[in-house]
């Protein structure tokens, strides 16, 4: 099956191709979330007006098929709106510089959970840990410890080396309570602490949260993993620990920008945000005060 060339912008002279979208497949432990918020309406909104501006890129895969480098927004919101093909750019790559790119083009957007990030730079520390694989400036990372390799992984991204570490440890937390850290239900902080459990005992920290209805706090965190690397940790201490948050009357709700702006479109301010959650607020109250 040929691919028709397009006729509009791309870098470095790259060749531009309509490929059916049906012979594109998500990329291999893709750790992107892709969902239908704010922003993929946004998106949607401008497909729509604009057509794709930036093409896909993707590599060739057994069978015919297409695996996508960047681009899995884009093709999701193609599809919804009814697309048969999009504009792509192939580029040939090898696993390890797949991934790379995979990874560093994703994490230029604007919002990344924790969980997202933290498996995005397990990714990348992987791949750079092997010997004599290059980064994306082509500089050589031999293997080296760990540390080292942590180093340049802050380095290329601007993080601490401390903050890559905490990062790296959050994959090894089990899918549920990474729900929860990005549901904001559990701090990193605390996270990181929750990871060095042993994974039955993360779960016996799943059901106790969800009984004492209550999220730990770095300080009870810390007790906890010093109980577990002693061996000493129970499904009775997990909840008695976390059964120990006061719950206080409500004086004040507060939310982190971070958590607002991914349901409102990109120009909306703070106070423009508080006074749509007030309406919508009002709306519900209307509607189901009764009941």
């Amino acid at each position: 099956m040929s691919e028709e060339i397009m006729n509009i912008g791309s870098e470095e002279g790259d060749q531009v191709l309509e490929l059916d979208i049906n012979r594109l497949r998500t990329f291999k432990n893709h750790p992107f979330k892709v969902t239908a918020d704010m922003s993929m309406v946004e998106l949607k909104d401008s497909i729509e007006k604009y057509g794709i501006l930036n093409p896909l890129i993707v590599r060739p895969v057994p069978e015919g098929y297409y695996e996508i480098i960047s681009g899995h927004r884009r093709k999701f919101a193609a599809k919804q709106l009814g697309y048969t093909k999009v504009p792509v750019i192939i580029k040939v790559m090898k696993n390890d510089e797949a991934i790379v790119a995979m990874v560093d083009s994703n994490l230029q957007r604007e919002y990344i959970s924790p969980s997202e990030k933290a498996h995005a730079y397990k990714m990348r520390y992987d791949v750079m840990k092997k010997k004599g694989n290059t980064n994306i400036r082509g500089r050589v990372v031999h293997k080296t410890k760990g540390k080292r390799t942590v180093e340049i992984l802050a380095e290329e991204f601007g993080e601490s080396t401390k903050q890559i570490q905490r990062y790296l440890k959050l994959t090894e937390l089990i899918p549920e309570l990474l729900t929860k850290l990005d549901d904001d239900q559990l701090s990193i902080s605390a996270a990181v602490e929750i990871a060095f459990l042993k994974e039955e005992e993360q779960k016996w920290f799943l059901e106790a949260m969800d009984y004492a209805q209550a999220t730990p706090s770095l300080s009870q965190a810390q007790r906890i993993k010093k109980l577990s690397q002693s061996n000493e940790l129970t499904e009775d201490d997990l909840k008695d620990i976390l059964c120990e948050i006061k719950r206080e009357d409500i004086s004040r709700v507060t939310f982190k920008t971070e958590q607002l702006k991914k349901y409102f479109p990109k120009d909306y301010t703070v106070e423009k945000m508080k006074r749509e959650i007030i309406d919508i607020l009002k709306i519900w109250m209307d509607k189901y005060w009764d009941l």
